[in-house]
């Protein structure tokens, strides 16, 4: 079905929209003090030389977008209002978008996405998105992973200061100006092209595994820092 076409008051807010998410990310970005765990992991998923899919929490994209900007990555965002605006800011940002979802458009997106990885681009998954469960993976990295051959890279930002929409199903994060940020990353997950439902199963679950202990390591390391700063 053919949705509803744009007026211009709505293109006009839409574009003012993203305007005002790529400079908050841009100044805050600048500000940002990171540290980052695991880095060897990234060399080593690199060194795999079938490239990397980055995969992540929904929560975390402003630090995310920051971090890895200007490295031509393909982010898969939802067909919705907030996918929209969502895409224009990684663009300006040094990204690609390939628009679909879990729900929506997903099979056109993940060939998309194959086709990057041919063509010597990464991509990248919020693992639990677009709409949640939070911190739940769905299958979206693994099933990339065994059509590509590209190794899952999963990656967590814990914040020490940030804002946090409440009301958000993901809980975002949004970090506040000179925070300090640091980036845990595991080590790389492959899916051979060959796995079987069952092995795919596994695979999802090891996925799910690795950004739960990596958020586990952010949790630690911010209530470390809360310590010392109360002492």
């Amino acid at each position: 079905m053919v949705g509803r076409p744009q007026s211009a008051e709505e293109s006009s807010r839409r574009t003012a929209t993203s305007v005002v998410g790529y400079l908050a990310v841009l100044l805050v970005g600048w500000t940002l003090r990171f540290e980052v765990f695991g880095w060897e992991n990234w060399e080593a998923a690199r060194k795999l030389g079938k490239g990397l899919i980055y995969t992540f929490w929904h929560r975390e994209i402003f630090a995310a977008t920051w971090f890895w900007r200007k490295r031509g990555i393909v982010v898969m965002t939802s067909q919705n209002f907030d996918g929209e605006y969502i895409a224009r800011i990684i663009r300006w940002h040094g990204y690609g978008a390939a628009r679909g979802s879990s729900s929506r458009g997903a099979g056109r997106a993940l060939v998309e996405m194959v086709r990057c990885h041919r063509g010597g681009r990464d991509t990248a998954f919020t693992i639990d998105g677009p709409r949640g469960p939070r911190f739940v993976a769905k299958r979206g990295s693994v099933v990339l992973s065994r059509a590509s051959g590209a190794a899952i890279l999963c990656f967590h930002i814990a914040v020490r200061k940030a804002f946090v929409f409440r009301k958000s199903w993901d809980q975002t994060q949004f970090p506040y100006p000179f925070s300090k940020a640091v980036v845990f990353i595991a080590p790389p997950i492959v899916v051979p092209p060959d796995s079987s439902d069952a092995e795919q199963d596994a695979k999802q679950q090891e996925v799910q595994r690795a950004l739960n202990e990596l958020r586990q390591r952010g949790e630690e390391w911010l209530a470390g820092n809360s310590a010392e700063t109360g002492k």
